[in-house]
């Protein structure tokens, strides 16, 4: 069977089993875009109808406290005839799937994974197929259900894999521009501008042989990236009417967390927490801490920068004001791509049984709370704690595979061999 078959056949299959879904079960997908571990208050669905219902009767969709989305999304969802809304969201949901597949079978075909430009690893040979990858991705039950729940979180995840993928095709600009996309609806992914530019500037000077300065080469892209930010920024303030009105809305929210809806992150139950006069403190403290982790993470594994973007999509994960399983599906996305270091991770076992504890329990201790009445918000915070200790496992551990690739390459003779920490 050519590959080119194969990968039809997959795509057909993934977006059979999605259509399944929406058309088979009416009622479900309307559950998952009200469950709060698949929407936050800056992703959710329907809070994106409010603001289309605003936008479409000439009022400002951010009047009320209750749109916190990008201004670009709502003239896309205005073009959709309400008549066929619903199938037409599921097609276009469906269709963004497919994009981010094809993007991760393009990074898993480039092999950038296992040999980058300064780094060959030894255990390069024992590798996923791209299609199994993309496969991975696509029949993931937290990707299925971020489908079906519609969160625009889906539409930030194409764009940071599509920036992947074109910065390994050796696509630069295009890869400046998608992130600046993502970075516009979501603002976190302008974390991943570091890591980006070193995986551009190898795959260029790897392509041409020649050696640009990485300085010119940062310059360059970040003025791209940055130019890029700006015209999204002028276009949405030419389509609110010529008002800066949409910055607090859709960006404040994130930097000074107003909404303090329930999530699977560990903000909200800490600021609800919270003494008034400690909040910027604290909100100063959660930021450093989050944007922290890059600048270590690109010096010390500038070798492979995909890595570097795979470990910083993880760590938002956890620790981003308003993550959900969204961007968890993004990060186990990116793991096959390393199935050759699994080897070498520890506590494989009792990472996946946490990650699934806390994905079983997760919606009982959320109905116990909301709707049974018989606990509190501890239930669910507890839970959720869960959550972010399974993930911190795999990305530590994933973590430390790498490392330690990466060493027994410098230390040949300890291949093999325990490592204890002192």
């Amino acid at each position: 069977m050519a590959i080119g078959r194969r990968k039809l056949l997959l795509y057909a299959a993934a977006a059979a089993l999605r259509f399944l879904l929406f058309l088979a079960f009416p009622p479900l997908p309307d559950l998952l875009t009200g469950r709060a571990e698949i929407s936050t208050p800056v992703t959710s669905f329907k809070r994106l109808q409010e603001g289309l219902f605003l936008y479409t009767h000439n009022l400002s969709p951010y009047d009320g406290g209750v749109f916190y989305q990008a201004p670009l999304l709502l003239p896309l969802f205005a073009l959709i005839p309400p008549f066929v809304f619903p199938l037409a969201t599921a097609v276009l949901y469906i269709l963004t799937d497919l994009v981010c597949a094809e993007s991760i079978i393009q990074v898993a075909e480039s092999g950038v994974a296992r040999t980058s430009r300064l780094f060959s690893s030894p255990r390069k040979d024992n590798h996923w197929d791209s299609l199994a990858v993309g496969a991975a991705f696509l029949f993931n039950p937290f990707t299925i259900a971020t489908c079906l729940a519609r969160p625009t979180s889906v539409f930030s995840n194409g764009a940071i894999l599509y920036a992947i993928a074109s910065a390994v095709d050796r696509k630069p600009a295009r890869s400046m521009l998608a992130l600046a996309l993502a970075a516009y609806l979501s603002l976190y992914p302008a974390l991943l501008l570091p890591p980006l530019i070193l995986l551009c500037h190898d795959q260029i000077v790897a392509k041409d042989g020649s050696k640009p300065k990485l300085p010119r080469s940062s310059f360059e892209l970040s003025s791209i990236f940055c130019g890029s930010v700006a015209w999204f920024l002028a276009m949405s303030y030419l389509l609110t009417g010529q008002s800066w009105e949409f910055l607090r809305s859709t960006y404040g929210v994130h930097l000074l967390l107003p909404d303090l809806t329930p999530n699977v992150g560990l903000w909200w139950y800490f600021f609800i927490e919270m003494f008034d006069s400690f909040r910027e403190f604290f909100l100063g403290v959660f930021w450093l801490h989050l944007m922290g982790y890059v600048g270590g993470l690109c010096f010390r594994l500038r070798t492979q920068p995909l890595f570097v973007l795979t470990t910083i999509i993880g760590i938002l994960a956890i620790f981003q004001p308003y993550p959900s399983i969204a961007d968890a599906s993004l990060y186990f996305a990116l793991l096959p791509l390393y199935n050759h270091v699994f080897s070498l991770m520890r506590y494989t076992f009792f990472a996946m049984a946490t990650i699934l504890y806390a994905t079983l329990l997760g919606p009982a201790f959320y109905y116990l709370w909301i709707y049974a009445g018989s606990g509190n918000a501890n239930f669910f915070y507890a839970i959720t704690l869960v959550w972010s200790l399974g993930l911190s496992i795999i990305v530590g551990e994933c973590l430390f595979a790498v490392l330690r690739d990466e060493w027994e390459v410098e230390r040949p003779e300890m291949k093999g061999k325990e490592v204890r920490r002192i």
